[in-house]
């Protein structure tokens, strides 16, 4: 799997299905392989930031720099795992743990006020001002029975999610 010139076994194909518990099937990870390879332009077995930048959907996402601190040096097994959020078959909670890594940009397992803040000011732009995005993110804490000074753990994330019917899905197209 390491070299993308090879092709899949039988046994790579399950090893990376049971890696992303599931989430897509045998056929949506040869068409995700394919993919893999395509983006893996100097085959070394692995994709880069620059790589994953040439896709035109993902270049244009507010998040993408969030995103590409997760992607970078992903292998196949990798890939497919970071794109199992993604998946139909994604549980909420697999959803609610990716959406915490997008938060925790310094990746120390809590969310303060300001990174919650950083991401909406990455996905409203200057259509609302900063004042108004601090008002519209207190009043979601407060509503969720949390304090503006309040460290979000995962599991916070879950008890403010959990209750949403989050849709984040793609579809993975199959030869």
């Amino acid at each position: 799997m390491g070299n993308t010139s090879s092709m899949l076994t039988q046994y790579d194909i399950e090893e990376v299905q049971e890696h992303c518990n599931n989430t897509f099937s045998q056929q949506e990870i040869v068409s995700l392989y394919q993919r893999f390879c395509q983006l893996d332009r100097n085959g070394c077995g692995f994709i880069s930031a620059d790589e994953f930048m040439s896709v035109p959907e993902f270049a244009v996402n507010p998040l993408s720099q969030r995103l590409l601190r997760m992607l970078d040096g992903l292998n196949f097994k990798e890939f497919v795992a970071f794109l199992s959020a993604f998946s139909s078959r994604a549980s909420l909670q697999q959803k609610v743990e990716f959406i915490f890594k997008v938060y925790d940009f310094d990746g120390n397992g809590k969310v303060t006020f300001n990174e919650m803040l950083d991401i909406l000011r990455d996905l409203t732009g200057q259509f609302i001002s900063e004042q108004q995005r601090e008002e519209v993110l207190t009043q979601v804490l407060e509503e969720a029975g949390y304090a503006k000074d309040s460290l979000l753990v995962q599991a916070d994330f879950m008890k403010i999610l959990g209750n949403s019917s989050l849709k984040m899905e793609v579809e993975v197209p199959v030869d």
